[in-house]
């Protein structure tokens, strides 16, 4: 039975979520603000954890920075609020691996949680390591080193940039990554795709806003330019 925690400091929308997991099988854990969050992290080891963003205490976003600062790859989902674009490009840098905008639909949540707890045991990584200009890349432990800098790497971001190594300097389609990554269960969208290359840019490119290595083609997805 897959561990599920929530971090959540709404009491009705937390138990709400609780029952609707609980009733499809999972064992679920709720945390109500982000120092209880960490806590309960270190001591339940959960397979999952659904993150908001706005918490008491500590912010989603440091709770984020704190887990993969422990070293744990533990799939992280973060709710923000509609329009809040940036929110999800800044979890995105911080090392989640996926959002929900409220509000959603229990069926659209249920299919990210289901894609995130498929690839929790990170199977299919490979143990390579890579250089994209002047970043270092580390596929297993998600990590990149550019410079002084250091940043955690979530999933999604992995498997892209699995998937542009595999067809160096070649296009690969934005249509070819959501089946291949998401798969059409989990409501993908281009949008999810651009956001997640955004923040891989702002990790790997010395100037985001004039990239070097991930390029975009137009009308078709990205390139790789090592």
């Amino acid at each position: 039975m897959s561990r599920i925690m929530i971090v959540e400091d709404e009491a009705d929308m937390a138990m709400g979520l609780q029952d609707n997991l609980q009733f499809e099988g999972y064992e679920v854990l709720i945390a109500k603000d982000g120092e209880e969050a960490l806590k309960k992290v270190r001591a339940w080891r959960p397979d999952l954890v659904l993150l908001d963003i706005m918490l008491p205490k500590m912010d989603g976003f440091e709770v984020c920075r704190e887990i993969r600062g422990m070293g744990m790859t533990i799939p992280i989902l973060m709710l923000t609020a509609r329009g809040q674009e940036i929110d999800k490009v800044r979890g995105l840098e911080l090392g989640a691996d996926d959002y929900v905008t409220k509000p959603f639909g229990v069926r659209e949540l249920l299919a990210r949680i289901k894609a995130g707890l498929r690839r929790g045991s990170g199977a299919g990584i490979t143990s390579r390591h890579v250089k994209i200009g002047s970043a270092e890349v580390d596929l297993v432990k998600g990590h990149i080193t550019r410079g002084r800098k250091s940043f955690s790497l979530g999933h999604y971001e992995i498997e892209i940039l699995k998937m542009l190594l595999e067809q160096v300097e070649q296009p690969v389609a934005r249509n070819e990554m959501l089946q291949t990554i998401w798969g059409i269960e989990g409501f993908p969208t281009d949008r999810t795709v651009d956001n997640h290359i955004v923040s891989l840019r702002r990790k790997i490119e010395s100037n985001a806003k004039q990239p070097q290595h991930i390029l975009t083609v137009q009308r078709v997805g990205y390139k790789l330019v090592p």
